[in-house]
């Protein structure tokens, strides 16, 4: 079995895909199984300035030094289960040190084998405003729908006050369920939860839509590939192609 890195930014998002993936290995290997894995996390207090002054390539050169340490701890591959961190994880730049899953990927992948055509996509106001999501999703033929600007602002405010410290608010997740709603009203036949923490808040029996929980999808995929059923990565950072 291959040994996994994972890449954290946010300590939630990286925490529920690490429970993720080792709860994968006891469903599918027996009681206390799982591939090897191995944690990096930098404090995201160290990249926030990038983020609010949309310099990602500041950011990246954090995620890099994560990865780096990844490598040397024996990780074959890593993932990063924090969608915004691909915004600068994508950016053109020297290869990163491991091969690694793509969040959007993984997502945009699931989405198609689902047979969806319109996703709202729900995560920080970086992401929901980025290329990321649109881009993975164009490429399968599926329209990503966005709340508009004051709902944004809700979604965003809930992550970075409440989400990212481990609050769950029984009045935030009422809001996330009308946002929801508001998309499926809209046309949606699923919603996409592109930021690590919101399947918390977020569960599939409140959700108006069906979701695509970028996490768990992700902890998924990257047991998949640790045991041999799913392609090895190539990516190594910088645009995707293909």
């Amino acid at each position: 079995m291959r040994h996994l890195g994972i890449l954290g930014h946010s300590t939630e998002g990286a925490a529920l895909c690490f429970r993720a993936f080792c709860q994968e290995g006891f469903r599918r290997l027996g009681p206390d199984e799982h591939p090897d894995v191995t944690l990096d996390v930098i404090a995201l207090a160290r990249s926030m300035p990038g983020w609010e002054a949309g310099d990602h390539a500041s950011v990246r050169d954090i995620l890099a030094v994560s990865v780096e340490r990844l490598a040397r701890a024996g990780a074959a591959f890593f993932v990063c289960p924090d969608n915004t961190a691909h915004l600068a994880l994508e950016l053109p730049g020297t290869q990163l040190p491991l091969p690694g899953l793509h969040i959007a990927e993984v997502v945009a992948g699931q989405a198609a084998s689902e047979g969806r055509k319109r996703v709202g996509v729900l995560g920080t106001r970086y992401t929901m405003e980025g290329p990321v999501y649109p881009r993975a999703l164009a490429a399968r033929g599926i329209t990503a729908e966005l709340p508009p600007p004051a709902d944004r602002a809700i979604v965003h405010r809930i992550i970075f006050e409440e989400l990212l410290n481990g609050v769950l608010r029984e009045e935030s997740r009422r809001e996330y369920a009308r946002i929801i709603g508001d998309l499926a009203e809209r046309g949606c036949d699923a919603v996409a939860l592109v930021c690590t923490e919101i399947p918390l808040l977020v569960t599939p029996g409140v959700s108006p839509l069906p979701t695509l929980d970028s996490t768990r999808l992700l902890a998924r995929a990257a047991f998949d590939v640790a045991v041999g059923e799913r392609p090895f990565p190539v990516w190594r950072g910088g645009p995707v192609t293909g």
